[in-house]
């Protein structure tokens, strides 16, 4: 019995050692800067970031100049297609996270361990949102029409297609809001927050190196708002 309790504690500290390790470079890899020199321009488009306290997501207008996204999010995939809104709020993670944790109260601890260990199965979250509110958790970020494309271009990419190239949709939680069949692997390196950061990351845009954190992200944003026109 003794054997087995030094076993089970070392096991216990090494997993605690593990875990202490992963959180210290998370916090180190949004600490150090990607596209250092950058600068929110004056003029260009502006998007959003979200935060709801661990996922980030991005929001984007539905439509503009240079992305149209009325061919893969549709008002029909909608519970009530009266809901669709002017914004998109897109986020990708964990499948079975997803689908299995509608709030945090039915987060179970083997549904985050699967999810941190890796999973092929993942789906893109969106939210139909009204006209955007810049607060602490909704952060403005105004972008180069160029790094614009760029990041719309990412999240098209994320839609896994049927045969026919259209999107898959499933039901979402409530009637405003639809996931979507993705690409993508998710594990604890490339967490919801990670794909965040890397989007805004590959457009050029100032941005932790690695975040798979939520503060990871937000901390690069502005906190308040800017003039929309």
């Amino acid at each position: 019995m003794r054997l087995l309790r030094t076993a089970i504690t070392r096991n216990l500290l090494r997993l605690g050692a593990i875990i202490a390790l992963y959180i210290l470079a998370g916090i180190g890899g949004s600490l150090i800067p990607a596209n250092a020199d950058w600068e929110e321009p004056d003029t260009g488009i502006l998007l959003y970031v979200h935060d709801n306290g661990i996922h980030t997501g991005l929001v984007l207008p539905r439509e503009n100049a240079i992305a149209d996204w009325s061919d893969l999010v549709r008002p029909e995939h909608l519970g009530d297609p009266r809901r669709a809104s002017d914004h998109l709020l897109f986020g990708w993670g964990d499948r079975g996270f997803y689908l299995e944790t509608p709030t945090w109260g039915d987060l179970k601890a083997s549904t985050a361990l699967a999810a941190l260990i890796g999973s092929e199965g993942t789906l893109l979250h969106v939210d139909h949102i009204g006209t955007p509110r810049p607060g602490e958790n909704l952060r403005p970020l105004r972008v180069a029409p160029e790094q614009y494309r760029r990041i719309a271009s990412a999240i098209r990419a994320r839609f896994a297609l049927d045969a026919e190239g259209r999107s898959q949709p499933i039901a979402g939680y409530g009637a405003n809001d639809v996931f979507y069949e993705a690409h993508g692997r998710y594990n604890a390196l490339r967490t919801c927050n990670e794909w965040t950061g890397s989007v805004l990351r590959d457009a050029g845009v100032r941005m932790g190196a690695w975040t798979p954190f939520n503060f990871g992200v937000m901390r690069w944003l502005r906190s308040h708002a800017v003039d929309t026109d």
